[in-house]
């Protein structure tokens, strides 16, 4: 089993990414590969509706000046998806739903290429906004068929300043307990 952990936030090493290093630590540890992918350090153009992924179906976007093939590709190969972000506005990154738009459009028109792949959202806001977010997410996943673990309650964490996570226990405790959840399954359907 091999995972990815993207993480949506524009900051390096930011309270998204403490969290999913915190899920990918608990992913290792029950001997799921991962790869922590940052959206920090890559250019991804939203979509811009030109069909063309519709009309060829060759699993690829007419974009090809940034970065988002090389990360569409890492989340074909990954048997788990988790998505971070933090939130904006009441909702996900551009960075993060360029990314999600893009590769939604081609896996539906390509045959829905992450049908039953495992996954789920982490999600960061300093005060609010946390469970539009996660909503928003979530849509993404099950629009895409994907199959999503629970924990023992959203994974959401509070924090504004780098590190601030680090003191919300409960939040860490459910990333924690989402990823062992995400390890449950995978083990499930591997066995």
């Amino acid at each position: 089993m091999k995972a990815i952990l993207i993480c949506g936030s524009p900051r390096m090493n930011g309270n998204t990414e403490i969290l999913l290093r915190k899920c990918q630590e608990t992913l290792e540890a029950r001997g799921i590969g991962c790869e922590l992918v940052r959206l920090a350090d890559k250019t991804i153009q939203p979509c811009t509706a030109c069909g063309t992924c519709a009309r060829n179906k060759d699993k690829a976007c007419a974009i090809k000046t940034d970065d988002f093939h090389g990360v569409f590709g890492k989340m074909l190969e990954a048997d788990i998806i988790v998505l971070g972000s933090p939130v904006y506005f009441g909702s996900a990154t551009p960075q993060l739903m360029s990314l999600l738009d893009r590769a939604g459009y081609i896996s539906r028109f390509n045959g829905n290429l992450f049908h039953r792949k495992l996954g789920g959202p982490i999600v960061v806001a300093r005060r609010a906004g946390q469970n539009f977010t996660y909503a928003q997410l979530m849509y993404w996943f099950t629009i895409a068929g994907m199959i999503v673990a629970g924990s023992t309650y959203w994974n959401i964490a509070f924090g504004t300043k780098k590190g601030d996570v680090e003191q919300d226990a409960e939040g860490i405790e459910t990333v924690v307990h989402f990823a062992e959840n995400l390890a449950w399954l995978a083990g499930k359907i591997a066995g």
